[in-house]
């Protein structure tokens, strides 16, 4: 593949000559004598100016096995751990997606200070309720080194960094692909949705009977209608026990309502400070319901679930684009696999 900064057979012979020079050390530091049998650590792959081994490949598959420190951005759930395990093909490409992801931080200048590195230990330290030094023993204890453990965190801080920069900061999800994937699980979703402010005059049937209180609830309706401003009415005629001056009901979503106070106020099309010219069902007895003001909102029931949903689709816009990113990296990426 070309790289976009060397041309092809110049970046070739680069990393084939520094390949070959790796390769002589490895052979040469493997036994004392010439002609003696050596262990020689076999190169997988050149990545640029890197190199995966066989012993890269073995330690890798080991640390899956045995729980040992393995990047969640390499490897992001069980499912592909244990693919992994399985598959020395799909290993060897997650070191040389690795070795072309520290690359990549490294040209875009994104190392991770010491001191970045050290707030993240206290905060795992933190985390697990313990000190630096009760972190260090309980790695030790799983005979994970220490100074291994800062690379490690500093080498995924790193990629972190680079896929935030690269990846997570342009994936937008807006309400509209909120709305169309509540509507795609099968689920309905009013056209609008409204906060309502509402007032009314409340009439008790305890207070002589059901039709003693619709006939006290026509005689304040009339007078609505003959122009009486309902402040004044609400005074004289409502029987609330917690009537508050204008009589005052509270704030509703919609869906909070009576169905039928709901369809009411919905099918009379009021305006704020209009009230419905019939008498409604209402706890205890009957009651005059005025607007006094509306607002538009997102449908509740979408609300209840956006948290999710939005998490949902980030989760699926992000691993779309992870891999489209990482596969655009690769092709510009000089790989050499050896069969």
């Amino acid at each position: 593949m070309q790289s976009p900064r060397e041309s092809k057979p110049s970046r070739q012979a680069q990393v084939v000559r520094a390949a070959a020079g790796v390769f002589a050390t490895l052979v040469l530091l493997g036994g004392p004598a010439v002609g003696a049998r050596t262990q020689v650590d076999r190169i997988l792959a050149i990545v640029n100016d890197e190199i995966v081994t066989q012993s890269d490949l073995k330690l890798f598959i080991e640390k899956l096995k045995s729980g040992g420190l393995v990047d969640d951005q390499l490897v992001p759930d069980d499912a592909t751990k244990q693919s992994l395990m399985k598959n020395e093909t799909s290993a060897l490409q997650k070191l040389i997606d690795a070795r072309i992801l520290d690359g990549e931080v490294r040209r875009q200048g994104l190392s991770i200070p010491v001191e970045r590195v050290e707030q993240e230990i206290r905060s795992i330290a933190k985390r697990n309720r313990t000190n630096r030094d009760g972190l260090r023993e309980a790695l030790t204890a799983q005979g994970i080194d220490f100074a291994e453990y800062q690379e490690f965190l500093k080498t995924g801080l790193e990629r972190q960094a680079l896929v935030e920069k690269s990846v997570t900061s342009k994936i937008k999800i807006s309400e509209d692909d909120v709305v169309a994937a509540f509507m795609a699980e099968g689920k309905s979703a009013e056209s609008q949705a409204f906060e309502y402010s509402l007032s009314h005059i409340l009439f008790l049937s305890s207070r002589g009977g059901a039709e003693a209180a619709k006939k006290r609830g026509a005689e304040a309706l009339q007078k609505l209608k003959e122009g009486a401003p309902w402040d004044r009415v609400a005074a004289d005629f409502s029987e609330d026990p917690g009537f508050e001056l204008g009589g005052v009901l509270g704030t509703f979503k919609t869906g909070e309502l009576s169905p039928e106070l709901e369809k009411a106020i919905s099918n009379s099309k009021l305006s704020p400070g209009d009230y419905l010219p019939q008498l409604l069902p209402a706890s205890g007895g009957f009651h005059i319901v005025r607007l006094t003001r509306r607002k538009l909102i997102p449908d509740p029931k979408i609300e209840k679930e956006k948290d999710r949903i939005r998490g949902l689709l980030g989760e699926r816009a992000f691993r779309r684009q992870y891999d489209a990113w990482l596969e655009q990296l690769r092709s510009e990426a000089f790989i050499r696999i050896n069969k």
